[in-house]
């Protein structure tokens, strides 16, 4: 029993760095239905291409380049984004303006086929077997609680949790307060009018995608830093778990998305530890149903209006 409250503090940390991961993807999924009204399924695999990216410099650099450990993840975080804005831009562009007008059923065929053009593209440049990633960030904390069982928190996790919510209050600002912010949030509200007011919504829905591939693309590098293995289909089960939590947090709130990735990530992390890793998704996807049954709008979400 002594043991029990340490237990419960590694787990809990364990998942709250799982959940920020899932956070960071899960903002993406929300921010672009919160704007346009569709789901980006292609979103997991810029999730994957963002820590492929990141395998590809740090390998350039060189993990005996002499360099700072600092500035290799720098660089391997600004190479990734920079590229990952580039495919969100490119996704946008190819598979959602041109069917946009169109049934929502055509976007997800177009959005699902762009998820399944990337995670082959990337299986063929780089081949489908997993691939190692060397640790850059060795030694963890360690808290000693009045007993037999010491928690330990690794470096690598508490610099996802650091840099999961400097980004996240990076973004809560800009939104809130920069232009680009204002008009997205324009767009959210009423798309037809913000362009009837002058806003161009082309390049707030393309900002959108940018945005959302360079969240994700922090989270792949950082878990593929963390994991040390890689392969081109990780994007997809990450990207479903995210998408769950966008939903279970209620999709189109950003704030949402944060609590739903969290939750998310300890309930897997817990079931793991005290029932079977076998049944975490079991419990995760269990945990999203029993949301829809009696909250179908996710836990911060709204009511959807219809406009007459």
């Amino acid at each position: 029993m002594s043991d029990l409250i340490p237990q419960l503090t590694q787990q809990f940390f364990n998942g709250l760095s799982l959940g920020a991961i899932y956070a960071l993807i899960a903002i993406g999924y929300t921010m672009v239905y919160g704007i346009i009204g569709m789901i980006n399924f292609a979103h997991g695999e810029i999730y994957m291409i963002g820590a492929y990216v990141g395998l590809v410099t740090l390998t350039a650099i060189g993990t005996n380049s002499g360099l700072p450990t600092p500035f290799i993840i720098a660089a391997m975080l600004l190479v990734a984004i920079t590229v990952t804005g580039i495919y969100g831009f490119s996704v946008e562009r190819v598979a959602y303006r041109p069917v946009r007008g169109s049934p929502r059923l055509v976007a997800l065929i177009s959005a699902i086929g762009m998820s399944i053009f990337l995670q082959n593209w990337v299986a063929l440049g780089q081949g489908a077997r997993d691939m190692a990633v060397p640790s850059l960030v060795s030694g963890a904390v360690q808290f000693h609680m009045g007993s037999d069982f010491d928690v330990t928190v690794p470096y690598s996790r508490i610099m996802i949790i650091v840099v999961t919510v400097v980004l996240m209050i990076g973004l809560t600002l800009f939104i809130k307060y920069s232009r680009m912010g204002r008009a997205s949030r324009a767009c959210s509200q009423d798309m037809h009018m913000a362009n009837l007011l002058g806003i161009d919504t082309n390049r707030v829905i393309s900002f959108t995608f940018v945005m959302g591939a360079i969240l994700a693309a922090v989270g792949g590098v950082l878990i593929a830093i963390t994991i040390g293995k890689l392969n081109p289909f990780i994007g997809f089960l990450a990207g479903i778990k995210a998408f769950t939590a966008a939903v279970l947090g209620g999709i189109g709130s950003i704030p949402g998305a944060m609590l739903g990735g969290v939750l998310l990530g300890l309930a897997e992390t817990f079931a793991a530890a005290y029932i079977s890793s076998q049944y975490k998704d079991i419990v995760a996807f269990s945990l999203l149903v029993l949301i829809l049954l009696f909250r179908p709008t996710g836990l911060l979400g709204k009511p959807e209006v219809e406009k007459v």
